[in-house]
């Protein structure tokens, strides 16, 4: 288990509680200064000189589960090995792309010792998964430690870290000085209401120094997210995130209701199994009764959302289970909010409580549920969508666009370059084609996206839309392409799908090594486009 030390905050925005702001916190600021020095030396060692300020190179990294957290661990590995590392100013992500991420960012300057780095994430990704026991406590400080609890904390603990392998337990606040020679990290969300109501801003980044509302320009100190605020105020303080469950929160648009059901089920077995273990001198003769009875119950009722989903008869359950037959999902929902309030009164201690939570938490469908930092904020650059209620949902950014380009295309961070990893199932180009229309929508300067229509099934490696007055030029790589994967593109695909358990551990080198191949293969392009790039930022400045 990653353990790190409780630190304060150091961020200079926390006087004034909540930022509404078209700016950058000053700590980034001071960050991408000193990060710029690092690009002019790189780029000076590539044989590019520039006269005037260096171009800001942004590198986004989609999401698609496993495969795209291994995707840019291998990118990165070729940015490394061209040379081309330590001219990117900013790196962003979405959903796996993430999982990679943090586990880059636990090491102070990972960028200089990358090999190592990555040795030790692939001997974790290889080895095996986390322990009963770790997953058990883990679930139950999630539980206690805060005031909402919802199914990312359970998509952390039986999800998440069956792909990551390990319980990180940092917080990104406390990576504030400590990656000052990396590329400064930008972790991407979306808020669920706006995306549903299609109003308001639903872009939510979050840093090492502030998380908030990309578009609307509205910022809380990252360590106070999530906290109790009203009127802009802090009433109450709540634990900070810490990396699991960033992770979680960024990489849950695999979550699917059937096979979170199996994974709960599972879960259950293996805590019922125990329970003896658990409850200790609870569990005894006059308890024991009772407590069998409820650990069947709760098993019936999984099982009986588990057949329901799939439209199959749950009319056998009914001898522990008073009940008639219910034909559809509708039906479960409140059945299960039933059957658990009424169990609570009974049975109220761990692990029952949080079990009976659980299961309503499913028939709910409630997802990275935490308090609104903006709650009855008196703003009027603020919409009204995001001061009306207490409380937010966040999910993962990839259910609406599958990589981060809002984040950097912000004005204030003034991008040059954007290279784009995409490791998206289907269309390799949908994320870029998506943008474009958005940016097009929001008047947001962006570049002309034309990709051939035989590129869709059978892409090249290297694509390139030139950006235009204040547009930032575009380099899109696909993952899998005829240059790295030959004429068997769908096979990849199909091997390394984003609906999969874990990827074995021999899967893991081919993939680390196709994605470095996109950057290494294309070093001469890549150095020629920063060269463009550069002369282009001369005459814009």
């Amino acid at each position: 288990m990653q353990m790190c030390q409780t630190q304060m905050c150091v961020c200079g925005s926390c006087s004034s509680e909540v930022r509404i702001a078209h700016s950058l916190n000053t700590q980034e600021k001071e960050f991408i200064a000193r990060r710029e020095q690092t690009v002019q030396q790189s780029l000076k060692n590539l044989g590019i000189q520039c006269p005037a300020k260096v171009p800001k190179i942004a590198l986004l990294g989609s999401g698609g589960g496993e495969r795209a957290m291994l995707g840019l661990l291998g990118s990165l590995d070729g940015f490394k090995e061209t040379s081309l590392l330590d001219c990117v100013l900013y790196l962003c992500g979405v959903s796996g792309s993430t999982w990679c991420m943090a586990s880059l960012y636990q090491d102070s300057d990972w960028s200089t010792k990358l090999d190592s780095v990555k040795e030790k994430i692939i001997h974790r990704l290889k080895g095996p998964a986390v322990s009963w026991s770790e997953t058990f406590s883990k679930l139950k400080k999630y539980y206690y430690e805060k005031d909402i609890f919802s199914l990312t904390d359970v998509w952390a603990v039986l999800i998440v870290t069956s792909f990551v392998k390990e319980i990180d337990e940092c917080t990104i606040s406390e990576k504030r000085g400590h990656n000052d020679k990396d590329p400064f990290p930008i972790f991407t969300v979306i808020d669920k209401e706006c995306k549903q109501r299609q109003k308001g801003d639903p872009w939510v980044e979050i840093t090492p120094y502030e998380a908030g509302y990309s578009l609307t320009g509205a910022f809380v100190d990252v360590s106070r997210f999530g906290s109790q605020f009203h009127e802009g105020s802090k009433k109450k303080d709540q634990p900070e995130m810490d990396m699991l469950y960033l992770q979680a929160l960024c990489g849950s648009a695999l979550a699917d209701e059937q096979n979170m059901w199996e994974a709960i089920k599972d879960f259950f077995k293996n805590l019922f199994h125990r329970k003896e273990e658990i409850l200790g001198e609870m569990y005894n003769e006059t308890t024991s009764s009772s407590i069998d009875d409820a650990c069947q119950i709760l098993m019936d009722l999984v099982e009986m959302n588990l057949l329901a989903l799939k439209g199959l008869d749950t009319s056998d359950l009914d001898k522990t289970i008073r009940t008639k037959l219910f034909e559809a999902k509708l039906y479960m929902k409140q059945f299960t909010l039933d059957v658990c309030d009424n169990m609570r009164v009974s049975l109220s201690f761990w692990p029952f409580d949080v079990c009976y939570t659980i299961c309503k938490l499913m028939a709910q469908w409630i997802w990275g549920r935490k308090y609104n930092f903006l709650d009855n904020m008196k703003d009027v650059r603020l919409p009204s969508i995001l001061v009306e209620s207490e409380t937010r949902d966040y999910e993962d950014a990839g259910l609406l666009l599958n990589s981060p380009y809002i984040s950097v295309l912000r004005q204030e961070r003034d991008i040059d370059l954007i290279i784009s990893l995409d490791f998206s199932d289907g269309d390799p180009f949908m994320t870029v084609k998506s943008i474009a229309k958005i940016c097009k929508n929001q008047n947001i300067p962006f570049p002309e996206v034309i990709v051939p229509s035989e590129d869709i099934i059978m892409p090249k490696d290297f694509y390139v839309f030139e950006g235009y007055k204040k547009a930032p030029t575009v380099i899109h790589i696909p993952l899998f392409n005829t240059v790295n994967c030959g004429d068997e593109v769908e096979e990849w695909r199909k091997k390394y799908s984003t609906f999969q358990l874990s990827y074995r551990a021999d899967m893991i080198d081919p993939l680390l090594k196709v994605a470095g191949k996109n950057i290494t293969n294309n070093k001469v392009k890549l150095v020629e486009e920063i060269r463009k790039i550069v002369k282009l930022t001369a005459c814009k400045r």
